[in-house]
């Protein structure tokens, strides 16, 4: 797992071991940034569910103006810290929280303009997290879901739009948008 390009490009970021750890692959990240990679500069950025915060350092080494990572684990939590040490990324304009992600939407007073969100799968999190979200974000935010083939996501929750599904084997990401006025234009 590595930093893909950008200031920190090539730098190597520590995982955890094991079959319960579910890292998003480069392929996948790749993906994603190559579609966003015209608007990452100077957006701030939300990493839930955090795990390594390899979504998140991405984005700063981008060009993101900050990143707040939460994860409920303190493992994650540490690992999150050692990777932002590795890429050289960490700053003031960073915050690190450990606390469960759907409490930190429901008391969250900042804004944001790119959210991941990769839970533990089957467990139907996303759901809680997208009607949870609209009061983290800033007009046209993007909302990256990682997921299992199987979940099927609503077309629309409150001012979020499903926009794409992408398609990587097993492997899921729905992009929604955040529109906090009615637009035809989406």
């Amino acid at each position: 797992m590595r930093v893909i390009t950008g200031i920190a490009r090539g730098t190597r970021l520590k995982s955890f071991e094991g079959d319960n750890v579910r890292p998003t692959t480069d392929k996948v990240k790749e993906a994603i940034f190559s579609s966003i990679h015209f608007v990452v500069e100077g957006s701030k950025v939300l990493d839930l569910f955090a795990g390594t915060g390899q979504l998140g350092i991405e984005a700063l080494s981008r060009g993101a103006n900050g990143a707040f990572f939460i994860d409920n684990s303190k493992d994650s939590i540490k690992l999150v810290e050692q990777n932002l040490n590795l890429s050289k990324l960490k700053d003031s304009k960073i915050k690190i929280i450990n606390e469960d992600s759907i409490l930190f939407l429901k008391t969250n007073t900042e804004k944001f303009d790119f959210v991941f969100v990769d839970p533990p799968y089957r467990k139907g999190i996303i759901l809680q997290v997208l009607k949870n979200i609209e009061n983290s974000l800033n007009d046209n935010a993007y909302i990256f879901c990682e997921h299992e083939k199987e979940l099927e996501l609503p077309e629309k929750i409150g001012n979020l739009n499903l926009q794409k599904t992408y398609k990587y084997g097993k492997i899921y990401v729905s992009l929604y948008r955040y529109f906090c006025l009615e637009s035809d234009e989406i």
